[in-house]
């Protein structure tokens, strides 16, 4: 079944749309956010001469922060409307770039992964937990790592009972159609951003968290909130079982960025 057909079946977000519209509001400070964010995750100024994959590149943005350090980087996705929005995101700021592919491929079709080769850097911002098979896909991940690669995954964080209650809720959004959508969408998004306009307000300043939000990744408050109240499929993992299970692979971690035990992503990054 494809993309497209999942999500007519209500069995998976539509990511691709989600993140066309993100592109609408690029703009360049979100861009050094983004460039900014790799060089602190990544500890370095420069990807110069190294060979970058991003997994599920979604709007295209972390791909175009790898050129920007002056990484050759190769973008896929899974959903065609990501895939469009990368080339679109490329055609933007990289035209005619020969140092910039981008593919349609699932990261769950092992011969598609083998063709793709090895690369310096395996990035994976938050894409693997929506495959519907995340242990497969961390797997498949590892094996585009090279000796003395770095690989960066960002994975949401199981919090038990409450990660099964929000599995519910996407259920429900994504099985809704699209008029009706906003039923289970606003009371989120009030659960979601009403603390953070709370807090803003008591110190005098009501927007000002709201702008700086997602500084470091160039995302934006309301689609950050569409897209994790649709993600769909969802799966979580414990930051110790993400951790053994690249262990026993020959990886060794180097750096970890937790959500402390909270909503969102454990972001570790590993070196073979």
């Amino acid at each position: 079944m494809s993309a497209l057909s999942e999500q007519s079946e209500g069995l998976r977000f539509a990511f691709g749309e989600n993140w066309s519209r993100f592109l609408e509001t690029m703009n360049p400070a979100a861009l050094e956010r983004a460039v900014q964010s790799l060089r602190d995750m990544f500890e370095t100024d420069s990807l110069e001469g190294k060979t970058f994959i991003d997994i599920g590149s979604g709007s295209g943005l972390f791909s175009l922060a790898a050129r920007v350090l002056g990484a050759k980087v190769t973008s896929f996705d899974y959903d065609p409307q990501s895939v469009a929005t990368t080339t679109r995101m490329r055609e933007l700021y990289r035209p005619g770039d020969p140092d910039w592919r981008v593919e349609q491929g699932s990261i769950l079709d092992s011969g598609y992964v083998a063709s793709l080769g090895k690369f310096d850097v395996v990035y994976s911002w938050g894409v693997l937990h929506h495959t519907g098979q995340m242990w497969t896909a961390l797997e498949n991940a590892a094996s585009l790592a090279q000796p003395q690669a770095r690989l960066f995954i960002a994975i949401y964080n199981d919090q038990g009972r409450a990660s099964r209650q929000w599995l519910a809720t996407k259920k429900l959004y994504c099985w809704l159609p699209r008029y009706l959508k906003w039923i289970v969408l606003w009371p989120c998004a009030l659960r979601l951003r009403l603390p953070m306009l709370i807090r803003g307000l008591l110190r005098g300043a009501p927007l000002k968290e709201w702008k700086e939000y997602g500084r470091e990744r160039g995302m934006s408050p309301w689609h950050d909130v569409v897209d994790w109240v649709g993600g769909l499929p969802f799966e979580v993992a414990k930051p110790e079982q993400i951790f053994d299970f690249y262990r026993a692979r020959g990886f060794q971690m180097t750096r970890l960025k937790s959500c402390a035990g909270g909503r969102g992503c454990n972001e570790f990054v590993f070196k073979r």
